[in-house]
């Protein structure tokens, strides 16, 4: 089962998506007002409870970010060996990862443009594999870590180069330009550590395959990012971890090839789905 956030006529829902279109499950969860609250409430998996013999409430909608109103987002930064690699800076394999934050209003839904400012045309693409925890916790071991984890979904993490490198310290005004980045389609449930172990993640730009790889061989797997968040602040549900991306953003390229209106980018996971964004200039 697959859940999202969607618009139609106006309104905003969230509820089950089906081949057929989406089953609106508001009414089912009077006390909460979106999945996030739901995930929050623990009460995500009564979900698919909710969903089963109800017929499809719409079957034209827009996608929304998956979770639009997310207390907290972390992401994990150069995650993969051969991204290390892609500095070219001669550094070895850190022992600490990288983490930084993003809000919910860097990131726009499935099947909707990413924004391209003017300000800087450095636009990026990283596929993600995302976490979203569902059961609080603080010092997590990395035997325990899968237990707290609610539901999966993909992440374009969105990037304005340039940007990045305005400070010395933080990579923050790169990474949170208004809807530079997707999260989504949907959520789904985590209910096997295959799901994780075994997952492929790939990256095409209009048909090119530029990211390939598999998250078995991340430099801090999720379970230790876990452990190690939790070290310092406690995860409460809902809580989002973009957990990394693979060598091959366009940054890496030489000349860079980043993004230009009219591209189409696609990252898949086989089990998860497909989040696929268009780009589009911001209109001022």
């Amino acid at each position: 089962m697959r859940f999202a956030t969607f618009t139609a006529n106006g309104a905003t829902f969230f509820g089950a998506i089906t081949k057929d279109g989406a089953i609106a499950l508001n009414d089912a969860f009077p006390d909460q007002a979106s999945l996030y609250e739901v995930i929050a409430a623990g009460t995500f998996e009564q979900l698919t409870e909710a969903a089963a013999g109800r017929e499809v409430t719409h079957k034209e909608f827009t996608y929304e970010m998956v979770m639009p109103d997310v207390r907290r987002i972390l992401c994990v930064g150069v995650n993969f060996p051969d991204r290390n690699a892609e500095y070219k800076d001669g550094s070895e394999q850190p022992k600490y990862m990288s983490l930084f934050p993003r809000f919910a209003s860097g990131f726009t839904g499935h099947d909707r443009p990413l924004i391209r400012p003017p300000e800087n045309h450095t636009l990026d693409y990283e596929g993600e594999v995302v976490i979203v925890i569902g059961k609080s916790g603080r010092r997590i071991s990395q035997e325990d870590a899968y237990d707290h984890i609610a539901a999966l979904t993909l992440c374009n993490e969105g990037t304005i180069r340039d940007w990045v490198r305005h400070a010395k310290f933080n990579v923050t005004q790169g990474k949170n330009w208004d809807n530079s980045g997707a999260i989504g389609p949907w959520l789904v449930p985590f209910t096997d550590a295959a799901q994780l172990d075994d997952a492929r993640i790939q990256t095409h730009v209009n048909g090119e395959l530029r990211q390939d790889d598999t998250l078995n061989r991340m430099m801090f797997p999720i379970k230790r990012e876990i452990e190690y968040i939790s070290t310092f602040m406690t995860l409460l549900p809902g809580d989002i971890i973009v957990t990394g991306t693979p060598t091959g953003a366009g940054a890496r390229f030489e000349p860079p090839k980043y993004l230009a209106p009219g591209d189409v980018v696609e990252i898949s996971v086989e089990g998860i789905g497909t989040l696929r964004n268009t780009v589009e200039d911001e209109q001022v």
